[in-house]
This record gives C-alpha cells, structure tokens and sequence, in this order.
C-alpha cells in the first residue's frame, strides 16, 4: 500500500513540473508575441540619427558616402556616460550636424581596433574617423589626462571639433 502511494505520488509531482514547464514555455512564447522591441541602436543618443551597429559597418558606409564616422564609446551604467547623453540629445546644433554630416555609431563594448583608445580605454570618449581611414587623434576635448571625453558643459567644444572632423585629411600614399 505503501509503495503504491509513493509512486502515486511521483506520477502526480512529475505532472506538477511538466505542467509548469508548459506554463513557462508558453509564456516566454506570448512574451516573444508581444513585440517586445529590441534595444534601439541609438541606446538613447538620439533616435532621429541613423546609426550603423558595429564599426565594421561604419567604416563601410563611412568609405562609400566620404562622411566621417563619429564613434561614441560609453556605458549604459556609468553615471558620467549617462549625463554626457543628455546633453548631446538636447543639443539641437550636433543632433542636426550629426544627421546630416557623419555615420554614426555608439558603443558599450571596446572595437578590436586599438587606434581607437589612443590614450586608454576609458569612458565616455568620442573619437573620429576620416573618409580616409585615419582616426582622427588630432581632435581632442579639453582634459589633458582624458583627451576624447567630454562634459555635459562641452557641447560647443563637441561641436567645433565635429566641425573640423568634416574636413577630410588628405593622407598621401
């Protein structure tokens, strides 16, 4: 009698959990259903703006269209990447410039390519790639121990060396 209750009890646990894992399966499906959309590119940046999702890409469309690649490394937990977003999404004169002048991309993890931390691997920084494949170290902000990063205050400075990023450098072969 014993035994015959025991295995009762198995069959009747062992259609518990196949019932959950049914439940959970389904819901994970209705979930997928739903729509949920996928993280945008722009991560926040501006969702008016074409972004490109890897650098591989951007060089790509940075070579064919002659637009020079702006390059965004940042972090979406780092408080000062954060404040650095609100600023270049409520600067109405880089959101435009960047529409219609540059390939854009922003990053939360490091390229392969180590001309893009020149002075360390440090967040947030912008650097810029010519047309011609030459990352443009010559364009800094203003911090002498960070030269790639800038403020919430540095909006003007982002924007004067974004102007000069425009201007192809013509490297002689």
């Amino acid at each position: 009698m014993l035994a015959s209750s025991l295995k009762g009890q198995e069959v009747m646990l062992r259609l518990v959990l196949f019932a959950l894992f049914f439940g959970v399966c389904a819901s994970a499906g209705e979930q997928e259903k739903k729509g949920e959309q996928p993280q945008s590119l722009s991560r926040g940046w501006g969702n008016g703006i074409s972004w490109v999702k890897t650098y591989e890409e951007g060089l790509q469309k940075m070579v064919k269209s002659q637009k020079p690649l702006m390059v965004i490394h940042h972090r979406e937990d780092c408080p000062f990447s954060k404040e650095l977003k609100k600023a270049f999404v409520a600067e109405k004169s880089i959101q435009k410039m960047v529409k219609e002048d540059f390939i854009m991309l922003n990053l939360v993890e490091e390229t392969p390519d180590k001309n893009m931390a020149p002075d360390g691997y440090y967040v947030p920084r912008i650097l810029f790639v010519d047309p011609s494949m030459t990352v443009r170290a010559d364009i800094t902000g203003k911090y002498s121990n960070r030269l790639y990063t800038y403020e919430p205050g540095d909006m003007a400075e982002l924007a004067q060396n974004m102007k000069k990023a425009k201007v192809t450098l013509h490297t002689e072969l």
